[in-house]
């Protein structure tokens, strides 16, 4: 009697024990709905640039393509850069330069007022003074006069050394120029004359020589 006593004691204690064992496991951490149990991770987005090159962006940044002065107006060719404002220029343009040239060429336009700057023939002889020819003095220029869209144009070609004005329009400096090249044009408009002067290293103006014509040729009163 005792004996079994002791024996159902000893198998209860003995359950007990089990059932605390069991409870000391560690239990599962509960995954959110929808997860595995795999670390996830998070993946950067790439960054996107408040400068993107999209057409609306580049509309805000479009120069200007038409020049104006004394009653006629241009167009400006799309590969010439506009500068900022000079005393007494109308408009100055970068034209890029060649390869093989050491600097790009400009083209300035001017307007003095009405009645004012010089008649044509006095400017195609100013312009032909800045010019050196290799033999000495002024080389001959190539002139032509015409008409486009009833405004009288006088165009003018010179090319040697070029004596670099220093100061105002038509004023001759000292710096000579070597192998540069001009492509000048004087347009008779409504208020006045308007001069444009495409200056640089030969091959430079040359590479521009067919921009140049086709701004002369978009003049309009």
């Amino acid at each position: 009697m005792i004996h079994h006593q002791l024996f159902s004691c000893y198998t209860v204690l003995l359950l007990i024990f089990v059932t605390a064992c069991g409870n000391s496991q560690k239990q599962p951490v509960p995954q959110p709905s929808g997860q595995s149990g795999k670390t996830s991770v998070v993946k950067a987005s790439p960054v996107i640039s408040n400068f993107q090159n999209t057409p609306e962006h580049l509309e805000g940044r479009e120069k200007n393509t038409m020049g104006e002065a004394a009653g006629v107006r241009w167009s400006v060719p799309s590969r010439w850069q506009e500068q900022p404002s000079r005393m007494m220029r109308v408009a100055t343009y970068l034209i890029p330069k060649s390869v093989a040239e050491e600097e790009p060429g400009e083209c300035a336009v001017f307007f003095f007022g009405q009645g004012q700057g010089g008649s044509v023939e006095l400017n195609l002889q100013r312009w032909q003074n800045q010019f050196e020819a290799e033999s000495g003095g002024s080389p001959t220029p190539a002139q032509r006069k015409s008409s486009i869209n009833s405004i009288p144009v006088t165009t003018v070609s010179l090319a040697g050394t070029y004596l670099a004005s220093m100061g105002p329009m038509f004023q001759s400096g000292t710096v000579k120029k070597p192998n540069y090249k001009m492509l000048g044009a004087i347009a008779e408009a409504p208020k006045g004359n308007v001069f444009f002067k495409l200056t640089g290293p030969e091959k430079t103006i040359m590479g521009a020589e067919t921009e140049f014509h086709e701004l002369l040729n978009s003049l309009k009163k």
